[in-house]
């Protein structure tokens, strides 16, 4: 039982890592963009603050601190900088797991936006204290919202799909500890 345990996190660690790369495909594909186009959702960050939420032990930070890098340098964009933000980002709200457990998700879906605004206004307030040239303010904040937008659409199709849930309260695992 103990093998299965474990197998389930290499599982979808490993479904994760095949999302993500199959996301930065998506991304790198020329669908349409079109000059004064607006900007799609981050679904990446949806998928990664979505689990962080729901299952914290199934994404360890190594992992998403790679994923994240390399995205950085396959996008071009200043390495480590973004990663850095996401991995803060999902940190804290791996720390706040015991209190996101018993938010309705009204209150998770506020809780995550706030994170991704912070994400948003960091990255750019690092970028322009080291005046680098950045995307207008207009398309950064279109991006993020049509984020937040799709969120719950991304935690639906978790919880659908791949059974994401969050643990009840006093649910434990294999090992007897509590999740």
């Amino acid at each position: 039982m103990v093998d299965l345990w474990r197998q389930t996190h290499w599982i979808f660690r490993a479904l994760f890592l095949g999302l993500a790369l199959l996301l930065l495909f998506m991304r790198l594909l020329p669908l349409n963009h079109s000059a004064g186009g607006l900007p799609g959702p981050d679904l990446l960050v949806c998928l990664i603050l979505a689990w962080i939420v729901r299952r914290p032990d199934f994404l360890p930070m190594p992992l998403i601190a790679v994923v994240i890098l390399v995205e950085d340098l396959v996008l071009m964009r200043p390495p480590g900088l973004w990663t850095a933000i996401v991995v803060i980002a999902t940190e804290f709200l791996r720390s706040r797991i015991v209190l996101t457990r018993e938010l309705n998700f009204l209150v998770e879906w506020v809780l995550v936006s706030s994170v991704m605004l912070a994400m948003l206004l960091t990255y750019r307030l690092a970028l322009g204290l080291a005046f680098v040239p950045q995307p207008p303010f207009g398309f950064a904040i279109v991006q993020v919202l049509w984020s937040i937008g799709v969120y719950p659409v991304v935690v639906g199709l978790s919880r659908l799909i791949f059974d994401l849930r969050k643990p009840a309260m006093g649910e434990i695992d294999d090992f007897g500890r509590k999740l």
